[in-house]
């Protein structure tokens, strides 16, 4: 009996010392989707009379699950993390593991997804001189969510944050692609060389204001893992790239009215040719993308606009980039088919002619949108969308003068109901329908009479929040 007592009393005073290490708080918070759709085409090609159509229609459901986890060990630090589990078409095929099939949203492959994936482990501490995040963070995220990434895959990065009043210094680094000699990599050409990495280098500010905030930010993307290929005896694939990038924002309140604004200019080498390479030509960068929203509330109504512009690459130009590189990112999605980047995870790319693309990230283009919202009870909203988008430059012509006949992508109808069942659960109702723009005919080959097809989406999705 006396042994157990000791017992219980050693692990009482072990567990009084260890007191500090289990002072940990935990915040959880993730949602939940389970989602049905169904797509009328799977293409935009119409097929000529007399042959077999390409274009079949898909329905399935899925689901997916996203759960965010801080451990705070005080006020002032806590370790965040984030994992990404069941992304699953239900009784559909798996993804083979071991594969190279990354998600393009998440640091794992799409096998690691339909179990589990882990994509953000960083370390925030706010010390008296600033606040500092270190480790895998959501990547390229800032301003508006115009050109934003944070669905997509996150970063090793170091972040460093000061206020000063109504005003904060931004100060990033983000290691986007290392091929220095490691364990892993050892053996591979990248890893036999010096400096073959990609880094992007961040400073910015942001500035509050009544009812609103303004903000700029410059990055530098040096990416040299293209450097001393012709070594190698790959010819023309010799060069250094330096890309950098001005992206002012504003968001602001005027009334009834939310406004939203944002630019980002590209500017610099995109490719910088080193020693001898043959019949290799430096390629410089400048492309512009531009994005402007509003939206009025009156009462249960409310009525928005959103127009971008994303210059297009001149193929008259070969020495110069004017497009491309530029898009409006993953998070923004604007319609249910068109520069739906949500349905690209779920769907093969949605082709027209000539590897034309319609749900992919939006890039060279004009684009034009009018909503009209309505509140319909206190846990009812619908949304009716119009958007117009058209390409501003068109791939060159064929040598034998081949080409594109029109650059409109196509007008999209969108209507959406939202009904809130409580405070953390929802279910929305959508269908989209596209007019196929010429766009999606390819290039235009005499007798070959290329037709589109218009498509239209029915999707409905149960989400969970917490």
């Amino acid at each position: 009996m006396k042994r157990i007592w000791l017992f219980l009393l050693s692990l009482g005073l072990m567990m009084a010392f260890s007191a500090s290490a289990f002072a940990v708080d935990v915040k959880v918070s993730g949602e939940f989707d389970v989602g049905g759709l169904y797509l009328n085409k799977t293409t935009l090609n119409s097929a000529r009379e007399g042959y077999d159509r390409t274009d079949p229609s898909t329905a399935f459901f899925y689901q997916k699950l996203q759960v965010g986890t801080e451990f705070i060990v005080s006020p002032s630090l806590k370790l965040a993390t984030r994992f990404n589990a069941m992304e699953r078409i239900w009784g559909g095929a798996r993804s083979a593991p071991g594969t190279d099939n990354a998600s393009g949203t998440s640091s794992g492959t799409r096998a690691e997804n339909e179990n589990i994936a882990f994509d953000l482990a960083y370390v925030d501490y706010i010390s008296p001189i600033g606040e500092f995040k270190v480790g895998y963070q959501p990547d390229l995220v800032f301003g508006t969510f115009f050109g934003d990434r944070s669905s997509g895959p996150p970063a090793g990065q170091i972040q460093y944050l000061k206020t000063f009043g109504t005003a904060t210094l931004f100060v990033g680094y983000a290691k986007e692609e290392d091929n220095s000699m490691s364990a892993v990599s050892a053996g591979t050409i990248n890893a036999t060389r010096t400096d073959r990495d990609s880094d992007s280098y961040r400073l910015g500010g942001i500035y509050n204001f009544k009812d609103g905030e303004a903000g700029a930010l410059l990055i530098w993307n040096r990416d040299a893992t293209n450097r001393g290929r012709a070594a190698d005896g790959v010819y023309g694939d010799s060069y250094l790239s330096n890309i950098y990038v001005i992206d002012p924002y504003v968001k602001a309140k005027i009334g009834p009215v939310a406004l939203q604004a944002e630019a980002q200019y590209y500017f610099g080498d995109a490719a910088k040719y080193e020693g001898y390479v043959l019949n290799a030509t430096n390629v410089s960068v400048s492309a512009l993308s531009v994005f402007l929203d509003a939206t009025a509330t009156f009462g249960m109504f409310n009525v928005g606009g959103s127009f971008a512009y994303l210059s297009g690459d001149d193929p008259s130009t070969k020495d110069k980039v004017e497009g491309g590189i530029n898009t409006a990112g993953l998070d923004w999605q604007p319609c249910l088919i068109l520069f739906n980047t949500d349905l690209n995870y779920w769907l093969p790319a949605i082709y027209g002619h000539s590897d034309s693309l319609a749900n992919g990230e939006m890039s060279n283009a004009w684009f034009y949108q009018g909503r009209v919202g309505m509140k319909l009870t206190s846990k009812l909203d619908a949304l009716l969308s119009v958007s117009y988008a058209t390409a501003d430059k068109k791939p060159a012509p064929k040598n034998n003068g081949i080409t594109y006949p029109n650059g409109g992508y196509g007008t999209e109808i969108d209507l959406t109901g939202t009904y809130k069942i409580n405070d953390n659960l929802s279910y929305m109702l959508g269908v989209g329908y596209l007019f196929t723009g010429d766009f999606f005919k390819g290039y235009d080959r005499t007798g070959q009479n290329y037709e589109t097809v218009d498509d239209y989406l029915l999707i409905n999705k149960l989400v969970l929040t917490f």
